[in-house]
């Protein structure tokens, strides 16, 4: 999709929000704003030719290196033939790569290449920025009430079995 068209879509979320249905459910409010903050994010990334799908797997691995396959899945929260299909495209892509570790043949483990390494001092202030923008106008007594707002919501969800 084009830029335009990109804001076009986000302006319609925007209009639907503000003048058709300012009172609709929040489940719906907190998905067309985790689809505008995603969208906005695939774009910043794909300037430097990362995939949106591969920046879960770039945070997990800047923090923890060396897990296997299926522990970066669940840690990413993916079924692992999805995991497994990134971690190929970013093994050629050069900024993982798998090994072996105690002679096990069975179980793979993830390390971040230099390539994968060096993207974070890039990647992650541009996800700070994308942050800033995002925030902007909101007090910090406003931006912390919506952060314990949504991890009440996460809690809540979890505790009634939801997720």
């Amino acid at each position: 999709m084009s830029k335009n068209k990109d804001d076009q879509a986000a302006n319609r979320i925007l209009r639907h929000w503000q003048e058709d249905v300012p009172d609709d459910r929040l489940a719906h409010l907190v998905r067309d704003a985790s689809r505008v903050l995603t969208k906005s994010m695939q774009l910043r990334l794909s300037e430097h030719s990362v995939n949106f799908g591969h920046w879960a797997f770039l945070r997990v691995l800047w923090s923890t290196e060396g897990l296997t396959q299926r522990e970066l899945s669940e840690e990413v929260g993916l079924m692992e033939p999805t995991t497994f299909s990134a971690l190929k495209a970013m093994e050629a892509q050069g900024l993982i790569e798998r090994r072996h570790q105690d002679g096990n043949r069975k179980k793979v483990h993830i390390y971040l290449t230099e390539k994968g390494r060096d993207l974070r001092h890039v990647l992650v202030p541009i996800a700070e920025e994308l942050n800033e923008v995002a925030a902007r106008g909101l007090t910090q007594d406003e931006l912390r009430i919506m952060h314990k707002g949504l991890l009440a919501i996460i809690a809540n969800l979890v505790a009634a079995g939801a997720v």
